[in-house]
């Protein structure tokens, strides 16, 4: 396995990524969407999850494809930036089709941004304009780190921030994820530089410092946001896709399997406190020769590249006025 040519979610042909950001409130809105509708699933392993349209990506629903997917800050206002990316699709003619009416399937979660130093003042809800600005700003290359739907997130102990990578399989398959990290817990091994997904490094793409060589006290791998910040400001959302045909079935195997990628990056994980959620999306490009191995395979990679892009966002994110945290480079040094 390597890393595609873009080490994004959009090395997976026929995905885009849009991203728009309010700096000033400290948030964003990132949107996925691809030339033509996706099949698509979920699964949810947080306490706190914040979405829209998850239930029907079920592989009992009846909806079978879907046109975007949003991942947002603001919490539960967050879910309006749907809303805006709805908007647009509609006005493209994008949509489920009943009868003579068109609509657009956009599936979405949130992460919980509210208490990162930003002003929160507003008197109209922001996030259907920056829905609709990141579907208009969706590209095959798009920023990482402060952006999107990580600009106003936080780790434990360190800023958060978008991430994203990819690998391509021995089978010729791509697959990748990209992520707004925000979870509950750390991301490095304790008070240290050294991520906790290190182990799954390619090329120096976090630092390429390694793993921590020694033991790391118990303590320090459980401390949270209670230790920094607020115990509820949490949640990794994220989105692992692949060009191999599979069923709603299979992708919510996918999701399940990617999960693990949360587990390898961040400690603790999957807590009461966080909404943890994993949208696993096929174009359907390539067919799988062995539906068990095949798949299997696709799984673990994904679950590779979610912990992969976790680490990214957090490498990557750039200081702004009033963080409550500091970032990677800011407390250890060193760029990207």
């Amino acid at each position: 396995m390597r890393p595609g040519p873009r080490n994004l979610i959009t090395d997976v042909e026929g995905l885009r990524v849009g991203n728009a950001e309010d700096h000033t409130i400290k948030t964003g809105t990132t949107v996925l969407v691809a030339d033509r509708p996706f099949r698509a699933s979920v699964d949810v392993m947080g306490g706190s999850p914040g979405s829209r349209e998850t239930e029907l990506l079920a592989p009992d629903k009846l909806v079978e494809e879907i046109d975007a997917i949003v991942l947002s800050g603001g919490s539960a206002f967050g879910l309006d930036a749907a809303s805006g990316v709805s908007d647009s699709l509609r006005s493209m003619g994008r949509g489920f089709r009943v009868a003579d009416v068109t609509v657009p399937i956009v599936p979405a979660a949130i992460l919980f941004d509210l208490l990162n130093g930003g002003d929160k003042g507003w008197t109209t809800n922001p996030y259907p304009a920056l829905g609709a600005r990141a579907l208009a700003a969706a590209a095959t290359t798009f920023q990482l780190g402060t952006a999107g739907a990580g600009t106003g997130a936080l780790t434990a102990n360190l800023k958060g921030g978008l991430g994203s990578a990819s690998l391509v399989l021995r089978s010729g398959h791509t697959v990748a994820a990209l992520v707004g990290a925000n979870g509950t817990g750390c991301v490095s091994a304790g008070e240290r530089a050294n991520f906790w997904a290190a182990p799954f490094e390619f090329d120096g793409e976090f630092g390429g410092l390694g793993t921590w060589p020694h033991p790391v006290p118990f303590l320090e791998t459980a401390f949270t946001k209670r230790d920094y910040v607020n115990a509820i400001a949490n949640t990794t959302i994220a989105i692992v896709a692949t060009d191999a045909d599979l069923s709603k079935a299979q992708l919510k195997r996918l999701a399940v399997a990617a999960q693990d990628g949360i587990a390898r990056a961040v400690s603790p994980s999957h807590a009461l406190v966080d909404g943890d959620i994993v949208f696993a999306v096929s174009t359907g490009a390539k067919p799988v020769a062995d539906p068990i191995f095949d798949v299997m395979h696709i799984g673990h990679a994904a679950a590779i590249c979610l912990a992969r892009a976790v680490a990214r966002a957090i490498y990557l994110a750039a200081p702004a006025p009033g963080d409550t945290v500091p970032t990677w480079r800011q407390k250890w040094g060193g760029s990207p």
